[in-house]
């Protein structure tokens, strides 16, 4: 597995437990109450930070782990990174435009906040798929 795989690996993993974390805890403080009511800004935000700095950490820790592999990379793992990252862009255009319309209907913020972190956190998962399936598959010939 080269390094760039590792690393995708990694940010997927983390994006999907930060965001199932955040998602939990903003359930169960709101305790009946309707969402928009729950305090959410300061848990998104770090819920946002501690995925930053997770991703970092596990990312030094397995490359400690093992310093002998090779971090160098070539013209397919630039492609692959490109291609995974315009493939999970998709999903940073579809939330910009979402929170744009909901805050022109005059949705609450929560709901603005939240559909927002929510596809930064698709496109996260979904470039990170599309890169692992490109390591594991090969390049296709587009």
């Amino acid at each position: 597995m080269t390094h760039e795989e590792k690393r995708a690996w990694i940010r997927l993993v983390v994006a999907v437990i930060a965001y199932g974390v955040y998602v939990i805890l903003i359930l169960t403080r709101a305790d009946g109450r309707p969402l928009p009511e729950t305090p959410y800004a300061a848990t998104l935000l770090w819920s946002v930070g501690v995925a930053i700095v997770a991703s970092m950490i596990v990312e030094i820790a397995v490359n400690t782990a093992t310093p002998g592999a090779s971090r160098a990379t070539d013209e397919r793992d630039k492609e692959i990174l490109r291609r995974g990252d315009l493939i999970g862009q998709s999903f940073v255009i579809i939330g910009a435009v979402a929170a744009m319309l909901m805050a022109l209907g005059g949705w609450d913020r929560f709901w603005i906040a939240n559909v927002i972190y929510l596809c930064f956190v698709l496109s996260a998962i979904l470039g990170g798929v599309a890169k692992v399936v490109l390591y594991r598959t090969g390049m296709p010939q587009w």
